[in-house]
């Protein structure tokens, strides 16, 4: 069920657990300008959205997800043109504030899955209304119009603007015609690869970050941050810092020192000028070969295996990976007494608005946090550790602020991907495996099971999983009896949840593995794969692969192919990768082709992209980027030395094959990462000869 308010403007909304008073999904313009309206029909739809059709034959959805670059406005545009009939031109698709209720979280690759149903009803509900409206005006039967290019058209030549429509539509309850979404086969937006709405934008300039933006008396401020993770200031003398032109505040934190300033410039001057005595962080004395030590003897024991069976083992290594996104961690505050109001980039603003509130110490009521397009995230942006900052700073100098962590404040202090160690055996008895075990071991995060940020703030919004059994992944395999566990070391390490998340590092694992074991029964990979994998769907995208980059073509010495799959989110994936190994020790990927089944792929053009950024996090973190930690502090601190794949690391062939699917879509911007890792792992050791069990190989 769906609800509209009558206004000026035809309003659809679907809000969750609203009464018929109240219209809790209808958002506020981020002017505050809110028109009145009446609720019409109530309904229960957890995504709240709210759709208008304004006079100027506009269409407007606030949209309860945060753009960091995925391509999910374009989408969610792309369903409301479809079912609306209107230009793609004249779909605007603005990001909604932080609400009380309803769903707002970005992740878990599973925007587009969630929205494909209520969005399309939205807008199928919108058209009926508009249509009906028009019959109304023109005293003609409903059935005999026509929708198309945000216009309705009766048989006799008389058109009117969806715009035109708006005061009439709004008061419509039950339309003449039916509501309901067209079928996959009358589809002729959906699934046409389409250039994004804001590329033009972003090309120009014209997109704006939360760094772009002018917000009264906001100020430049960053933040001196101590040597190692968790260190504290002793003592502070800033009388050279404030003494120094633009300064207006120096404000001792939690996590530092903040200073702010007229310009950037200005406040990094003045920082480099504090004079700060720090304490050491609870992991001074500790450095990679300890952790490492510990993860070892954090994996559980692997159960006996099958009496006479042969065994394939193996142990893996993964290290620390920093989010790294391109547009830096900012975020703008304007903290008063009585209330507070925020602009970031967040992946769960309800939770930020939540903690930001209680950090502040005021009613979430009297918070309010405008959502901000992100340029990049890779899950970054799930957790606020800069929001709940710049709140905090704010309070304390008495003024809007606008932070900036520089990227040496992130990949030296901010969230990163933990470090894990696997425990692979497969066992296998007369040429088939009759059982798979898999142990892991990662690093958790002491500290969140007390509540606190990586600053010694408030609780940040995702915390790390404490150690729980772990199901082996290659449920996606015919191989016999399946078990795994997983242990855990606590450090005050600050983690996060990285693109794909846990299937990153243990799908990859076990995708060298099945390699290997294909090895020793003397079979080829792709065969060994099709004859045990236990899903059509998954098979097919492999077959594809195979296909299209020609598996098993003579290639010359130092050179090979490499392939792995992965199925989640309702999604199946393969990779083929060919990779130049000629000197091992700076092996090139040259050619990626990727093939996948995610259903209904709304915009096959974003889809290609995600993919193919998902190729280049694989390249990138089995060959070149890690974070090491030495005595306490992260070793890395800007893209000179955290090696992430830069142009000319990309593969200089790059092919995405989207599999036919009437099925609804399921998730696909992290469902590569797993096969793109694995594929480049096994290219590399099928060129090499050898077995690497430590990522990145650089290390």
């Amino acid at each position: 069920m769906v609800h509209s308010l009558a206004a000026t403007t035809l309003t659809v909304a679907a809000p969750l657990g609203c009464d018929g008073s109240t219209a809790q999904g209808a958002e506020e313009p981020v002017d505050g300008d809110r028109r009145p309206s009446d609720v019409l029909v109530t309904g229960t739809d957890a995504e709240m959205l709210v759709l208008e059709v304004t006079p100027a034959n506009k269409v407007v959805v606030r949209l309860p997800r945060v753009e960091v670059g995925q391509g999910v406005t374009t989408a969610v545009a792309m369903m409301i043109a479809e079912e609306l009939d209107a230009r793609l031109a004249d779909v605007d698709i603005p990001l909604a504030d932080a609400r009380s209720e309803g769903n707002q979280f970005t992740g878990g690759s599973s925007s587009i899955s969630s929205l494909y149903g209520p969005a399309r009803q939205l807008a199928a509900t919108a058209r009926a209304r508009l249509v009906t409206a028009a019959a109304r005006r023109w005293h003609v039967p409903a059935r005999t119009l026509r929708t198309r290019d945000t216009r309705v058209f009766a048989p006799d030549g008389r058109t009117a603007t969806f715009g035109s429509l708006t005061r009439s539509a709004a008061r419509i309850t039950r339309p003449t015609v039916p509501d309901k979404p067209k079928p996959t086969s009358k589809h002729r937006v959906i699934g046409r690869p389409t250039t994004r709405i804001d590329a033009r934008d972003i090309i120009t300039g014209k997109a704006k970050y939360t760094g772009d933006l002018t917000v009264a008396g906001a100020k430049p401020t960053v933040v001196a941050r101590p040597p190692t993770l968790g260190g504290k200031v002793v003592s502070l003398d800033s009388r050279a810092a404030r003494a120094l032109p633009g300064v207006h505040e120096v404000v001792r934190i939690d996590g530092g020192v903040a200073v702010v300033a007229d310009t950037f410039h200005h406040a990094f001057q003045a920082r480099d000028a504090l004079r700060i005595k720090w304490s050491p962080g609870p992991l001074a004395d500790l450095s990679d070969a300890a952790i490492r030590s510990r993860l070892r003897a954090a994996v559980p024991r692997l159960a006996p295996p099958p009496s006479g069976s042969a065994q394939t083992e193996a142990e893996f290594e993964f290290a620390f990976v920093s989010h790294a996104p391109m547009e830096v961690l900012t975020a703008v505050a304007d903290v008063r007494a009585q209330r507070a109001e925020i602009w970031f980039s967040s992946q769960t603003p309800m939770s930020a608005r939540e903690d930001i509130a209680s950090a502040v110490g005021l009613p979430v009521s009297k918070v309010r946090v405008h959502v901000v397009r992100g340029g990049g995230s890779f899950g970054r942006r799930l957790n606020h550790d800069a929001a709940i900052e710049a709140a905090l700073i704010s309070k304390k100098a008495q003024r809007p602020v606008k932070l900036m962590w520089s990227r040496a404040d992130d990949i030296r202090h901010g969230r990163m991907r933990p470090a894990s160690q696997h425990r692979i055996r497969a066992s296998h008895d007369r040429g088939r495996v009759v059982a798979f075990a898999h142990a892991t071991a990662s690093v958790s995060e002491s500290f969140a099971k007390q509540g606190l940020s990586a600053q010694g703030g408030a609780r940040s919004a995702v915390r790390a999983p404490a150690a729980a059994p772990l199901p082996s992944d290659s449920g996606l395999y015919n191989f016999g009896r399946l078990s795994g566990d997983s242990g855990s070391v606590d450090l005050a390490i600050p983690l996060g949840a990285w693109r794909s998340v846990d299937s990153g590092t243990v799908r990859t694992a076990e995708e060298i593995v099945v390699d290997e074991i294909a090895r020793s029964l003397g079979k080829d990979p792709v065969a060994f794969r099709r004859t045990t994998l236990r899903a059509k769907s998954v098979k097919a995208v492999l077959d594809k692969v195979a296909a299209a980059g020609k598996w098993g073509r003579t290639m010359p010495a130092g050179h090979e192919q490499g392939v792995a799959v992965h199925e989640e989110y309702d999604s199946s994936v393969a990779c083929l990768v060919e990779i130049d190994a000629v000197d091992p020790r700076n092996p090139r990927v040259t050619k990626v082709v990727m093939a996948a089944d995610v259903g209904t792929a709304v915009n096959p053009r974003g889809l290609e992209a995600q993919l193919m950024g998902t190729a280049v996090d694989g390249i990138s973190t089995i060959l070149n980027a890690g974070l090491h930690i030495d005595r306490g502090a992260v070793r890395e601190s800007s893209f000179a030395d955290f090696h992430y794949a830069r142009q000319r690391h990309a593969p200089q062939h790059f092919e995405a094959h989207i599999l036919p699917s009437d099925r609804d879509p399921g998730g696909a911007g992290e469902l590569g990462v797993p096969a793109a890792a694995g594929a480049v792992a096994n290219a590399y050791a099928r060129a090499t000869g050898t077995r690497p069990r430590r990522f990145p190989l650089n290390f």
